[in-house]
């Protein structure tokens, strides 16, 4: 028998009244903290691989070519978010921007849900307590929540498209959650 890689949310996938509710599989996320004195030396780096630099806290930045988003979490960390499949996440960072960073694999410690339509603002409106106007955050803001008193990342991905970030432990509860809620507001 072969072990078989199961994402956590077994590809969920539900359309409510037009608002879709979807993991997001195939994401590699790696956590870059910033060596002492190394800002420079990092977003150097960050510049040369991926033609971008470090975003500030609460922001993100896309690379040139649109493949990979670097999420500013706070002040000199930051993660980066890719298309990735398997477990070699940290090797391709690494390789990209050598020893200028401390590299960590979250890519398996986070479940992903992208929600997104005419009740995604509603729906998080309920359960978290971040504004979200898009002039209160733009798209491309990044933010740390909670949800249902589970800690999730958001990241505005368009005007009421959303990806979320929740610990892989909780995923069910987290899913539940914001599944709720969207059937809640349509």
């Amino acid at each position: 028998m072969t072990l078989q890689p199961k994402s956590p949310l077994n590809g969920y996938s539900e359309t409510f009244d037009g608002t879709e509710l979807a993991e997001a599989t195939g994401l590699g996320l790696v956590s870059i903290a910033t060596p002492r004195d190394g800002a420079e030396a990092l977003n150097a780096a960050l510049q040369s691989a991926y033609g971008c630099g470090r975003p500030d806290a609460g922001t993100s930045t896309a690379s040139g070519d649109g493949s990979m988003r670097l999420l500013g979490l706070q002040q000199d960390q930051i993660f980066a978010l890719f298309p990735h499949s398997g477990d070699r996440a940290v090797t391709e960072i690494a390789t990209a921007l050598g020893e200028v960073g401390y590299y960590t694999d979250q890519s398996d410690s986070w479940a992903f849900l992208r929600l997104s339509g005419p009740a995604a603002i509603p729906a998080l409106q309920r359960i978290c307590t971040l504004d979200l106007d898009v002039t209160a955050l733009p798209v491309g803001s990044v933010a740390r929540t909670a949800m249902e008193h589970m800690g999730v990342i958001l990241l505005r991905e368009g005007t009421d498209a959303f990806l979320l970030m929740g610990a892989r432990s909780s995923a069910g509860n987290f899913l539940h959650a914001v599944e709720q809620s969207v059937r809640n507001v349509t």
